[in-house]
């Protein structure tokens, strides 16, 4: 009995282990899904203007990602249902050796009960006895070999229904497998064809690399001026914290205790921080990348590209002091917040709801992105996130969005 009940127990924790895996895999492709739902919204977008749009080409990388990753996902969960299925399958062989062995045991003694079935014989057995002792121990064994008949009896019933519970378990996770198997090869078919997509648009593009070359140029500049006026509202603020507190300015800030209490909790949220837009997906990475198709070019972030919807509102993702407000010709309004020693910075806005020194709150809008209509109708804003002279990757401070 207690290999059998060993057996159910290793069972139920494979089954329960693997519903865990597929149920965190199910919700990857769910968000996925959702994600490469939004973004086709956003190309439907790009596309009004019927120009080749670069950032259509950027929202199709957005989906071939999103894709790769839920086919990955289905992979894994095939490997994994292979695992469970050679789990099963062995558990099943497994079974049936012990129920051959049962039936073999149990045939056995039905045949000894059939000899000796009359009461007679059972009569002569204790008076058989040389003495009271030997007939005692002639009573316990028989009461012992009923109750074992009865208990291989039970246990012969508990493994043909294992068995079958197993089998039924086996059915279903052949036919979930041929389920995924199908699914995988409905999202390669739909993988092909947005790679195919982004070749045609990247095609129509790539007679325009002198213009493309010029515009990433003047993007780079753009960049290179706001990362400038970033780091010189740094300095002042550094200046001014040390002046206010009337310590040596040591190139870091001077926080009071209320701004190093707000650095503390801000730095406690590390990845629990709402995202500057309701909705959004990433068309640009932080860091260092490959352009998507000019080859030999790198593309240089000091933070995110976050497309989303034209007239998005744009949000605080923490509490916070508005340091500063400035335009750059070419990319609009761009706020700065102050939380503690660490800055946010929301920047390409076409309207700014708030000013210079106001208090805000943790999702209370502060402006509206701002949308190119006349080039390809794309809503991007640009986020970052400093700590003093620091910049740190975004996506590493943010929640995880619903479609992102």
């Amino acid at each position: 009995m207690r290999y059998l009940f060993f057996i159910i127990f290793i069972l139920l924790s494979n089954l329960f282990g693997f519903t865990q895996t597929k149920e965190e895999l199910e919700k990857q492709r769910l968000e996925a899904n959702k994600h490469i739902l939004y973004t086709n919204d956003l190309i439907k977008e790009t596309e009004k203007n019927r120009k080749n749009s670069y950032n259509k080409i950027l929202l199709l990388n957005s989906n071939l990602q999103r894709r790769k990753t839920i086919i990955s996902s289905i992979e894994q969960e095939i490997i994994d249902l292979n695992s469970e299925i050679q789990i099963k399958q062995q558990n099943i062989n497994r079974l049936e050796v012990e129920l051959e062995m049962l039936k073999k045991e149990y045939a056995n003694f039905i045949y000894h009960s059939y000899l000796h079935k009359n009461d007679y014989y059972k009569i002569m057995f204790f008076f058989a006895s040389k003495n009271f002792n030997t007939a005692f121990s002639r009573l316990k064994y028989y009461q012992q070999y009923t109750r074992s008949r009865k208990e291989y009896g039970l246990k012969l019933n508990e493994t043909k229904q294992l068995l079958g519970n197993q089998l039924i378990q086996l059915e279903n996770l052949l036919a979930y497998k041929n389920s995924l198997l199908d699914e995988k090869r409905t999202e390669t078919s739909k993988l092909l064809a947005e790679r195919n997509a982004k070749d045609d648009e990247v095609k129509r593009l790539i007679d325009k690399e002198k213009d493309l070359r010029k515009k990433l140029k003047e993007q780079n500049e753009l960049a290179d001026r706001l990362k400038k006026e970033i780091q010189k509202i740094i300095e002042e603020e550094t200046r001014k914290a040390a002046e206010l507190l009337k310590k040596k300015n040591k190139g870091v800030f001077q926080l009071t205790p209320e701004e190093k209490l707000l650095a503390d909790v801000f730095v406690k949220n590390k990845n629990k921080l709402p995202w500057p837009t309701l909705n959004g997906t990433i068309t640009g990475e932080f860091g260092e990348q490959d352009h998507p198709f000019l080859k030999g070019i790198k593309v240089k972030n000091d933070g995110i590209d976050i497309s989303t919807n034209e007239n998005s509102a744009v949000r605080s993702i923490y509490d916070g002091v508005v340091s500063r407000i400035f335009v750059i010709p070419g990319a609009n309004k761009t706020v700065i917040i102050r939380h503690g020693n660490y800055l946010t910075v929301y920047s390409n806005l076409k309207e700014v709801y708030v000013k210079q020194g106001d208090r805000v709150k943790t999702k209370q809008e502060i402006g509206v992105v701002h949308t190119e209509v006349q080039s390809d109708h794309k809503s991007v804003l640009q986020f970052q996130i400093w700590k003093e002279n620091e910049k740190l990757n975004p996506v590493e401070w943010l929640a995880k969005m619903k479609n992102g």
